[in-house]
């Protein structure tokens, strides 16, 4: 474990995230959605740590409640040796320059009325660090960076596709030089083509510049390409957390191994798994089962796993599972 304190960039303690559903007449508090609940997490510096996950399980959420760009419940998010919640509005502000967010809409997440040139120049002209001719250069680099040209300075958002609108959204995050980014599905809505262009360049940037991401994504394909280390994460907890390789080759965690299931083996010679299929819905985040939120649809489920939620404990060397039955 000290290794991994040595080379930590971010670490989540505790982590929650509540969103408050109100009713009545008098608009109450009548429940909460737990969309992010009790979560440890670490990043190492220079790596990419896949979080997956079906879709309403709160990994969009965790990634902006990192970033702070939504209120923390409860917990502590430290960023090197800071702990971001602390901060106050001018001293998150600063921090940003490290963290990053590229968003999975590259339409929706541009302004429509800006120039590309306006876009990119933004955070820069925010945190006051180039102006003039010396802006303009840096704008020009970021956009080589990223695979267009100068021609495309003047034009706007809907002028282009969306392979060429995320490359421009990549370009703002990475104005700043910083050290962390959030992908949040930057994929999803690309054609199959695209996306692995756009991957591709996520790479070439990682190691040119040295960042670190957090991929979040439901393609288990495109976890497996883009990541080092994978968290699988249900109802707004971490199930597993392991290396890449590891786990695909053997998941612990009964969820994992359902999830993982799906994913086609190219190799013929290699022993296909046997598809898991999922019974029953998804578990409520509004009224989280009791104990392991898993148990209702887990077919090997015993009765501590109904009464007693599991700790997330690490079972071999860096690979960690939430599961009463994995010891």
């Amino acid at each position: 474990m000290g290794s991994e304190i040595s080379d930590m960039l971010l670490e989540v303690r505790d982590l929650k995230k509540y969103f408050a559903i109100k009713g009545g007449l008098l608009r109450k508090d009548v429940g909460a959605v737990r969309a992010v609940d009790d979560i440890d997490l670490l990043v190492r510096k220079g790596e990419t740590l896949g979080l997956v996950g079906e879709s309403g399980c709160g990994k969009t959420t965790l990634g902006r409640v990192i970033l702070r760009l939504i209120d923390t419940t409860e917990g502590e998010i430290f960023f090197e040796d800071t702990n971001l919640l602390e901060l106050k509005k001018d001293e998150m502000r600063k921090m940003r320059r490290n963290m990053q967010i590229v968003f999975q809409d590259p339409y929706s997440s541009l302004d429509p009325r800006m120039t590309v040139k306006k876009i990119i120049s933004e955070p820069l002209v925010i945190h006051d660090v180039s102006q003039g001719r010396e802006l303009r250069e840096r704008i020009l680099g970021l956009l080589e960076k990223v695979g267009l040209n100068p021609d495309h300075l003047n034009r706007f958002p809907h002028e282009f596709s969306g392979g060429q609108r995320q490359r421009i959204g990549i370009a703002r995050a990475i104005a700043l030089n910083p050290k962390f980014l959030v992908l949040d599905e930057p994929t999803s809505s690309l054609d199959v083509s695209v996306q692995a262009k756009i991957l591709n360049l996520l790479k070439e940037l990682q190691k040119e510049l040295g960042l670190t991401y957090l991929f979040i994504s439901h393609d288990l394909s495109v976890i497996k390409h883009m990541s080092d280390r994978i968290a699988v994460m249900y109802v707004g907890k971490i199930m597993e957390v392991a290396d890449k390789d590891d786990l695909f080759k053997e998941p612990l965690h009964p969820y994992t191994q359902a999830l993982f299931s799906a994913v086609p083996i190219p190799d013929p010679h290699l022993k296909k798994r046997e598809k898991i299929i999922l019974k029953g819905e998804v578990a409520s985040p509004i009224y989280p089962p009791s104990g392991c939120r898993f148990h209702p649809r887990c077919q090997y489920a015993k009765e501590v796993c109904r009464q007693e939620e599991p700790r997330l404990l690490e079972v071999r060397e860096g690979h960690r599972v939430a599961c009463h039955l994995v010891k």
